[in-house]
């Protein structure tokens, strides 16, 4: 058991803090939410065991705090000791880590930028006092509750301090592997420089949805972070440039052509306020580049669905779509909701609880890209590409999705897409040429539980197709690591792809798609995977 695992409220800790309930625990020790009796507040304190570098990290941890005098970095209220443990007090700041999130999407692109230009911000104060974190990671910043977006850095118990012992020992490299910078693997100092590369590894995490190194194993990682990150564009041509250029800058692998901790915080800074104009003026150039994509699909997806379920007066499809496109320019958030609003009144002409069965849909779909709201309608591109015969490239264009999640949800969304949109046009199924589900199943008075239910069963009728959609969900959630290991990683991907593809019928005797059009359908999402290594060479 660990041994802070023994706190309880009856007993204060020091004679002073009353143990409330556990905020975390870690390797070397715990963190509890505690009531400081003499004070008269509630205080974040740290519990770890006093013999081995554990304790001495925190004591160091102190003594780089007590340099330090500034908002966005956490001082330490108190240190003391018992026998067998050192404590040390820190105010509480109620909110989640930066991990957190991230894991739950609680960070869109410019939230994500503000709270790297705060980090920064903190990192600037502590090197102009002679004091490198040595370990920045999404886990070691704090994002406080409440609408206005505030991070604190958090844990410089391996802080190097100028003039002082490192508490490591020869060739030990302390910190978190991924997010470490390549001269610190080598064997280099610890500079406010690698301090600076941390920042750019979160930075690039957060932007693209995806660790730019991470891999199983810790040996593997190491090799990514040498070799260096890929350049932000190349995931991100949506993003300003100035912004994917100053990531990119902070990840350089020479130290020195790295910009300092300040420098950082005024390019992303210039970048924040030259986005505040653009998104004042709609009309610049950049920025109906940036969100003309998914004006295409809003408008694509207003005015199709509305077409293919006549409600409407003549015209009124083609006003919805010219509408829900305009919006999307302006917001792509509005355009999004907009988009996802228009085929309420079709579906509730045909059945009201066809209609209402799609509200929840539709709500839960708008929270998952609410981060992300220009790559919410690339679910669209599943029937614009099956008539073609590729619908495996979906797996492909869901990856310009930020994050796994949104990755797999976007495929599978697009080869229902195909389906409910074969069901209405009375035309064969992708992949598999199999007729379409019976559409006209669901009766005007049929409440929502009973049209899911028949929803459901049609989709359940065709087993192929229902698992050729898990199918390219779990290749467009792999196909980023598929890059990250070079041309013979997407390779792999293809080669998995096609052969599962092609074999999966079998398992419920279903029908075999066309080998051949599967077969280039998914090269070719192979080959749009491997076009940016090859342009990188």
């Amino acid at each position: 058991m660990h041994s802070a695992v023994a706190l309880s409220e009856q007993n204060l800790v020091l004679g002073r803090y009353r143990p409330l309930r556990p905020l975390g625990s870690g390797g070397s020790g715990s963190v509890w939410l505690a009531r400081d009796e003499h004070a008269g507040r509630e205080v974040a304190l740290k519990v770890v065991a006093r013999e081995g570098k554990a304790g001495l990290r925190a004591e160091r941890e102190v003594e780089a705090a007590t340099r330090l005098r500034h908002p966005r970095c956490l001082r330490a209220l108190a240190l003391a000791r018992d026998e067998r443990h050192v404590y040390v007090a820190y105010p509480y700041v109620a909110g989640r880590t930066l991990r957190e999130e991230l894991r739950g999407g609680g960070l869109d692109d410019w939230r994500a930028v503000e709270a790297a230009a705060q980090v920064l911000e903190a990192l600037a104060h502590a090197h102009g006092k002679g004091v490198v974190h040595r370990d920045v990671k999404p886990a070691n910043v704090m994002v406080e509750a409440g609408d206005e977006l505030s991070v604190r850095l958090l844990d410089f118990g391996l802080a190097q301090l100028d003039h002082a012992d490192t508490l490591t020992a020869a060739g030990d490299v302390p910190g978190t592997l991924a997010y470490i910078a390549p001269e610190r693997l080598g064997g280099g100092e610890a500079t406010g420089a690698a301090d600076v590369w941390s920042v750019g590894v979160l930075l690039w995490e957060a932007l693209a949805g995806r660790h730019p190194f991470w891999a199983v194993s810790p040996l593997e990682t190491a090799r990514r972070v040498e070799q260096g990150a890929r350049e932000l564009a190349e995931l991100r041509p949506d993003l300003p440039r100035e912004l994917c250029r100053a990531v990119d800058r902070m990840l350089a692998l020479e130290p020195r052509k790295r910009p300092s901790a300040r420098q950082c915080v005024q390019l992303l800074r210039a970048v924040e306020e030259r986005r505040g104009h653009r998104e004042r003026a709609v009309t610049s150039p950049a920025t109906l580049k940036e969100r003309a994509p998914h004006a295409a699909l809003a408008a694509a997806f207003a005015g199709g669905t509305t077409l293919l379920l006549p409600f409407f007066p003549g015209g009124w499809p083609l006003l919805l779509g010219a509408f829900a496109g305009v919006l999307a320019l302006a917001s792509p958030r509005l355009g999004l909701a907009a988009a996802l609003a228009a085929p309420l009144l079709p579906l509730g002409n045909v059945s009201l609880g066809l209609a209402l069965a799609y509200v929840p849909l539709a709500l839960l779909w708008l929270a998952l890209f609410a981060g992300d709201a220009r790559s919410g309608l690339l679910f669209a591109s599943g029937p614009l590409l099956a008539p073609l015969g590729l619908l495996p490239v979906a797996a492909c264009v869901a990856t310009r999705a930020r994050g796994g999640l949104r990755r797999s949800a976007t495929a599978l969304a697009a080869v229902a897409a195909t389906v409910v949109v074969a069901a209405a046009a009375g035309s064969r199924l992708a992949l598999t040429g199999e007729p379409a589900p019976d559409a006209g199943g669901v009766g005007p008075a049929e409440g929502p539980v009973a049209t899911l239910a028949a929803g459901l069963g049609a989709l359940w009728s065709r087993p192929s197709l229902l698992a050729a959609g898990v199918v390219l969900a779990v290749a467009a959630a792999l196909a980023p690591h598929a890059q990250a290991r070079g041309l013979w990683g997407v390779a792999s991907w293809g080669a998995g792809l096609v052969a599962v593809l092609l074999l999966l019928p079998l398992a419920w005797a279903g029908a075999a798609p066309a080998a051949l059009s599967t077969a280039g359908a998914v090269w070719l999402a192979a080959a749009l995977l491997a076009y940016p290594l090859v342009r990188r060479g």
